[in-house]
């Protein structure tokens, strides 16, 4: 008898290999050069991520690994995502924990690592891969949150995290189990050949309930109401870069995965799927941004903020069509900007120890600096889906595909968030400009790298915005395809 042993093909998997090479060098280059300054760490984890962004192909599909990895145009999409999350999450990284003395040098491989697991969710053709991703994803991130050792609410970040990290693991892991065991595979497209092909199979209770609790694992780790209990408590605790790159690259990873498995492998159970998400998305929206309202820590209003982000998304994922999901992935990259540009303007704002995040410690900011209170109006705009800004652009996409596959009632309370969500982000500009400053702001210096990062964020919000048919474009040959 022969081993049959599956089709590799590294080229699958090039920008994974790329990173995973480089931060693994980074963990021994730390040991071994014995230095307090550890910028040259950041420059090199840069240097990865550019090179692994030029391993990134378009216009290919090409499957690896006995079909457990594909290399497609939607997976080339969210690697662009998370490595530019990964960029722009390092250029503010440095100063930040330089300020809280704990810049130690793991952090640089274990952000390129919680990458490295976001490309595996995201190009994923078979569970055991999504789960694969997933956990490396999360090792690195439950370690991230916790980073600042002395600090007792990154502690807590970290545990939180980790405990219902692992809680909402156990319920995707258990929904797969039951999938593999209505079908007898684990693979996405052999999944969805053997329910369209088998009555039994799609009408086995198990494989529903496989469905609903892969949904439910998935709602973790994108934040959706009512499984976003960690995130106001994790983001406020967690060090602000490091809550940058969690609002941002791993909510993207996980929607890819979401997405992915809905759309390719449960065509059968779309009709329950749908209204699943209908539910999820109005709960997410609403949740979201009612206790937004009442914020005035603004990390942890931007962490209600995301959870309501993350019901816009929904609800073009309710729909499911071709404007609904090439408007998530647009909406995906342009929320990368947008809100990691904010958390910038807050790091370099906040005092060492985070002491001033309250919205109140604003007062006065347009005054004193103008140029950094103007660039956190155009982050607060975009995200409150304010003309001429990607946030628009892409609300008014997932909207429409909303409208086209008949969910009205359901584009109407999207836009009825959209427009109460206003309030709470008008009135962090409201303090900036109208009131009268308490501080001087002498503290803040502006480094190099993270003008850098405000100046992508700021391009990557405004030129979607104005001419938006590029990105578009490109989210629109992304799709995910069987």
């Amino acid at each position: 008898m022969e081993l049959a042993l599956p089709q590799l093909n590294f080229m699958t998997i090039m920008p994974e290999i790329v990173l995973s090479v480089v931060a693994m060098a980074l963990l021994l280059v730390n040991v071994l050069v014995k230095s307090e300054e550890k910028a040259y760490l950041g420059y090199l984890s840069l240097a990865g991520l550019v090179g692994a962004l030029f391993t990134v192909p378009w216009g290919e599909k090409i499957s690896g690994f006995g079909e457990m990895v594909i290399q497609d145009n939607f997976s080339s999409f969210f690697t662009v995502i998370f490595i530019l999350c990964a960029v722009m999450t390092i250029l503010i990284s440095d100063g930040y924990f330089k300020k809280e003395g704990c810049n130690h040098g793991e952090l640089y491989p274990l952000i390129l690592f919680a990458t490295v697991g976001m490309m595996f969710m995201a190009k994923a053709t078979d569970l055991m891969t999504v789960f694969l991703g997933l956990e490396v994803l999360s090792v690195a991130l439950y370690v991230l949150a916790g980073f600042n050792r002395d600090n007792i609410k990154s502690n807590e970040a970290g545990l939180k995290y980790f405990l219902l990290g692992c809680f909402s693991t156990g319920f995707l892991l258990y929904g797969m189990a039951l999938i593999y065991g209505a079908t007898g595979t684990t693979k996405i497209v052999r999944i969805a050949a053997m329910a369209s092909g088998n009555g039994a199979v799609a009408n086995n209770m198990m494989f529903l309930v496989g469905m609903l609790l892969m949904a439910t694992g998935f709602s973790f780790k994108i934040a959706a109401a009512p499984f976003h209990m960690w995130t106001p408590d994790v983001y406020e605790g967690a060090p602000t870069p490091i809550t940058a790159f969690m609002s941002a690259g791993p909510k993207a990873a996980g929607f890819a995965a979401f997405l992915r498995v809905f759309i390719i492998a449960l065509p059968t159970l779309t009709v329950q799927w749908s209204d699943l998400l209908w539910i999820l998305a109005v709960l997410t929206m609403t949740t979201g941004n009612i206790i937004a309202l009442s914020q005035d820590n603004i990390k942890r209003m931007l962490a209600y903020s995301s959870i309501a982000h993350a019901g816009y998304a929904l609800v073009g994922f309710t729909a499911h069509n071709a404007s609904g999901v090439s408007g998530i992935l647009f909406y995906l990259l342009s929320y990368t900007f947008m809100n990691i540009g904010a958390f910038a303007i807050i790091v370099i704002i906040g005092k060492k120890g985070e002491a001033n995040n309250n919205v109140q410690d604003y007062a006065g900011l347009g005054v004193k600096r103008p140029v950094l209170a103007l660039c956190l109006s155009i982050f607060l705009f975009s995200l409150a889906g304010i003309p001429p800004t990607a946030g628009f652009i892409g609300k008014f996409y997932l909207f429409a595909g909303a409208v086209q596959e008949g969910y009205i009632w359901l584009a109407i309370i999207g836009v009825l968030n959209s427009a109460a969500s206003v309030y709470y982000y008008l009135r962090v500009m409201v303090f900036m400009y109208m009131k009268n400053p308490e501080e001087d702001f002498s503290w803040v210096k502006l480094t190099p790298a993270v003008m850098l990062c405000i100046l992508i964020a700021v391009a990557g919000v405004l030129i979607p915005g104005i001419i938006p048919n590029s990105v578009l474009n490109l989210a629109a040959i992304s799709l995910p395809l069987p």
